[in-house]
């Protein structure tokens, strides 16, 4: 199967008047950040109002594939705009609906802050250690001290859910980890495969929307999806269908595009604050202390991570783990 179809660039946004690159690749990187933790949140209010994981995940995939069709179908829906449909079918089982909705599914257990911080969290672990083994990537000192910290965190935010009696927080816990390992394995196939973000994110859209919704219609509940407020519906459309199905995607590819890499990569660790930020106002839920303590200590490891705080030579030396 050919797989060699030359994918175009995204568009790069005019310049703003007076904003160097780095200034605008910034602003490209906060936007991600911002609709990443706004999914968060706007998927816990969603469970609070009624809808199921199933519900929210014939919105996501649905309204992003009305998008991302178009684009699709110029660049070749046969072999999936050149991707090929064996690895567009593999990136749709790591972050097509099943991730969606074990993400979703976690806040029926669990508060908004533990999806906040352990999905991002065992992402960024997670894929570090994936690259290491798989992409022969050397691990850091900076990420071996970000990682204690990162686990110093999740056990902070998780741990008052597994000693007290009868909570099953820790159920929606393991389900946040479980979509942040999908999502790392789809991280390392996108740079191994050398598949644009625009590419993987059709393909993965049109594919999921085409295989689940037909499924949501026999076994789902599209009656009572149909009978909320419309503006309940429309509002998770946008959420999580446009926004951060296709807009938070191309906003952190242009970041990537005007910073690198690596200094792009700092906005994925802003996601647990701006979560908490955005979603403790809409969605009611009170951060506790342990919850609090947890943010600072994940957030803290995740910059040192990926290497925007530097690790102090004193601390440790210089790591050649790989």
């Amino acid at each position: 199967m050919n797989t060699t179809t030359a994918i175009p660039a995204v568009p790069a946004a005019p310049a703003a008047p007076g904003l160097s690159a780095v200034q605008r690749g910034a602003l490209f990187g906060l936007t991600a950040a911002v609709i990443w933790g706004l999914m968060q949140a706007s998927a816990r209010l969603a469970v609070a109002q009624g809808l199921n994981p199933m519900d929210l995940a014939a919105l996501r995939f649905g309204g992003a594939a009305l998008v991302l069709l178009p684009w699709l179908l110029r660049h070749g829906v046969r072999n999936m705009a050149g991707l090929g449909w064996r690895r567009a079918a593999t990136f749709a089982l790591l972050v097509g609906p099943l991730f969606f909705m074990t993400n979703v599914g976690g806040f029926h257990f669990a508060p908004l802050a533990h999806g906040t911080v352990l999905l991002p969290a065992s992402f960024i672990v997670a894929s570090s250690l994936l690259a290491a083994w798989v992409l022969r990537e050397r691990i850091s000192a900076a990420r071996l001290v970000g990682f204690g910290f990162v686990v110093a965190g999740m056990v902070a935010i998780a741990g008052p859910g597994l000693w007290s009696a009868g909570s099953k927080a820790w159920i929606g816990d393991l389900m946040f980890i479980a979509a942040g390992l999908m999502w790392a394995g789809a991280t390392i196939l996108v740079k191994r495969w050398s598949a644009s973000p625009l590419q993987m994110t059709a393909a993965v859209a049109v594919l999921s929307a085409t295989l689940f919704l037909p499924l949501y219609a026999l076994f789902g509940t599209p009656g009572h999806l149909m009978q909320l407020p419309w503006k309940v519906t429309v509002g998770q459309l946008a959420v999580q269908g446009l926004l951060a199905g296709v807009g938070a995607v191309l906003a952190f590819t242009r970041s990537v595009q005007l910073l690198g890499p690596a200094k792009a990569a700092v906005f994925p660790a802003l996601v647990p604050a701006f979560g908490l930020l955005v979603g403790v106002p809409l969605t009611g839920d009170v951060v506790t202390a342990w919850q609090a303590a947890g943010l600072c200590f994940t957030t803290l490891g995740l910059l040192f991570a990926i290497g925007a705080i530097p690790v102090p030579g004193r601390w440790v030396h210089k790591s050649n783990l790989s």
